[in-house]
């Protein structure tokens, strides 16, 4: 009886300190009642038989085995005491499931934010992390495993979607399965340097971007002319994707495919299709928004005695032509025009990209970001881009700059993309043409 007396007279307490019925207190759970009772068992914990008595109610077991038995019914029953139980015991709950709500909600606010910076400014894309491609009706095998700062490729370079017909009459090469790896950086560094590449990126498929060839027509008189391979003079055997076979069996792409882009758009105007081998990302514009800075050049070739590499080498007519895109030299770089620079890349919100038009360059032929020196990959630069193959890669301008008293990326940026533009490049550093010419031949 002293125990009940004692409950009774705190529960009494604990209603005239809240001033009004234990009923009212209950919904409203006013500041200065929830407070009250949550706090007894954390800050009264030392006085004498009142704090632990109340404490020990809605927690566990009370000091005396009749107590808290009669508290806990409460609610489940009906007792003389069921207002002042449910004061008790539901305010401390309504209070805690309230403060958990609010957790909750603050803590799932900065996890949406930053899933959603992970992704790039431009568009959203599924392939920003490691991944794995598997294509049972097309053979595709890519494995891509992202680990600090380096994303690891792993290929065959076979495509995910339908090609045209191989051998054709332009390219005698049958598709082939190749063991393909790349290294590109994660977090790419932006120099600004347009250092001239022969691969400039790989598809999220597996597929090389690689949009130099190896055809030239080549002049007595010095000047070598590179063949583009989206162009109708020279039949090269490019399938519907903008894409055809090296000697080595390699698929891989000179323009964009629409094939590709169909399978990795998500509705949005830019769509992810692969990684530039500088480690910025590269897109297509479905509404073609971004436009190239080139031009067609205005002067005539000249060129006498040429003679073009594909068999069986016959002899072209090149000096006093106009350019008509058939040629990589035939086009400049007009800064100003389009919106993108003259490696096809942009800014948008603070995201440097790079995106592939339906007109020329098509794929960039420079990057960029920093580049290692063997950029590339497999197989080096332009060189092996074509149907009969050719020489490797680009040549080594370290020696060529020192002479001249530039840098490496001075002397690459005068130069342009592959084929260099060995006139344009004198002009821009003050040399002569065959000086020039005679520094970068140079083994």
């Amino acid at each position: 009886m002293t125990a009940k007396r004692a409950v009774a007279l705190v529960v009494l307490l604990v209603v005239s300190a809240c001033g009004g019925s234990a009923e009212t207190n209950v919904p409203v759970t006013t500041t200065s009642a929830a407070p009250t009772v949550t706090q007894v068992p954390a800050t009264t914990a030392p006085t004498a038989t009142v704090a632990p008595t109340v404490a020990q109610v809605p927690a566990t077991t009370a000091p005396t085995a009749t107590v808290a038995p009669t508290v806990a019914q409460v609610p489940a029953t009906t007792a003389p005491t069921a207002t002042v139980a449910p004061t008790t015991t539901q305010a401390p709950a309504t209070t805690t499931t309230t403060t958990t709500t609010t957790t909750t909600t603050t803590t799932q606010a900065p996890a949406t934010s930053t899933t959603t910076t992970t992704t790039t400014v431009a568009t959203g894309s599924e392939y920003l992390g490691s991944y794995t491609l598997v294509d049972e009706e097309f053979g595709t095998m890519v494995t891509v495993a992202v680990g600090g700062s380096i994303r690891t490729i792993d290929s065959n370079a076979l495509p995910d979607h339908e090609t045209g017909a191989f051998p054709n009459e332009g390219n005698p090469n049958t598709i082939a399965e190749q063991e393909a790896s790349y290294e590109f950086a994660t977090e790419p560094i932006y120099t600004g340097a347009a250092t001239g590449v022969g691969i400039t990126g790989v598809a999220v498929n597996g597929v090389k971007f690689e949009p130099g060839t190896a055809e030239t027509v080549t002049c007595a008189t010095g000047e070598t002319f590179r063949v583009e391979a989206l162009q109708d003079i020279y039949n090269l055997g490019l399938d519907f994707n903008n894409a055809h076979v090296q000697p080595t069996g390699e698929y891989h792409y000179h323009g964009v495919s629409q094939l590709l882009v169909e399978a990795y758009e998500h509705g949005d105007d830019l769509v992810h299709v692969g990684f530039a081998a500088d480690g910025f990302l590269m897109y297509y514009s479905k509404s073609g928004t971004y436009e190239s800075g080139y031009e067609l050049a205005t002067a005539d070739r000249t060129g006498t005695d040429c003679v073009l590499s594909l068999p069986p080498g016959d002899t072209v007519n090149i000096g006093g032509t106009s350019p008509d895109g058939t040629f990589t030299s035939d086009w400049v770089y007009n800064e100003g025009d389009g919106g993108l620079d003259s490696c096809n890349g942009i800014t948008i919100g603070d995201e440097y990209l790079y995106v592939i038009t339906d007109d020329y360059p098509y794929v960039g032929r420079c990057l960029n970001g920093e580049v290692s020196a063997d950029t590339g990959g497999p197989g080096g630069g332009p060189g092996t881009g074509g149907p009969g193959g050719g020489p490797g890669g680009p040549p080594d301008l370290t020696v060529a700059a020192e002479a001249l008293g530039v840098t490496v990326a001075e002397l690459q940026a005068a130069l342009g993309p592959p084929p260099p533009d060995i006139a344009g490049a004198a002009a821009i550093l003050g040399v002569d043409v065959e000086v020039l010419r005679e520094l970068i031949e140079r083994p």
